[in-house]
């Protein structure tokens, strides 16, 4: 797990959805530790909104952006966790093509390391729909920092070898090209 240096740096387009029935975007902490992480990085920050836990709503905006061809991927913060009110999970699950497995499983390994058993609260989870990435992390300023600095910001950099989500982004909608 190293970095290619004879690799150039790709620059993805980011856009945060924060989900929250409470927070403003002037109080988001956790969509705005995702909006400097990435742009520290050198990503882009594509849009940003924040709605409510409503199912359809989520599922909606996700479904525009992925539409949306300067979107390469999706980061959502909140609702991922175990009240009636977490649908963000849900909404991810209308929208995907395919899930990333190994997505959750690596994050919960991330979260045992620093908040023991109560990793297992979380339902963060990956998948891919119309050539975007999509990603739903919970809303904890801490998740949002450990998804990014242990998983995304290595995935989404095209000089993290062995590989990464960047070098097969222009391959994700393939099947839909075919004659």
């Amino acid at each position: 797990m190293t970095l290619d240096m004879t690799r150039d740096f790709i620059p993805v387009r980011i856009a945060i959805l924060s989900v929250s029935d409470t927070r403003s975007l002037d109080e988001d902490r956790s969509g705005q530790t995702l909006v400097d992480r990435l742009q520290d990085a050198g990503h882009i920050l594509a849009d940003r909104k924040i709605l409510r836990d409503e199912r359809a709503q989520i599922a909606d905006q996700l479904r525009a952006w992925c539409a949306n061809p300067d979107v390469d991927v999706i980061l959502s913060t909140g609702g991922t966790g175990l009240t009636g009110r977490d649908v963000t999970v849900e909404a991810h699950r209308d929208v995907y093509e395919k899930e990333i497995d190994a997505f959750g499983t690596v994050f919960t390994h991330v979260s045992m390391a620093k908040i023991g058993t109560s990793a297992v609260q979380s339902r963060a989870t990956g998948g891919v729909a119309n050539g975007t990435y999509l990603f739903a992390l919970p809303g904890s300023t801490g998740a949002c920092k450990d998804a990014w600095d242990e998983i995304l910001v290595k995935q989404l950099d095209y000089r993290h070898r062995p590989c990464n989500f960047v070098e097969i982004l222009p391959r994700l909608d393939e099947h839909r090209r075919r004659k």
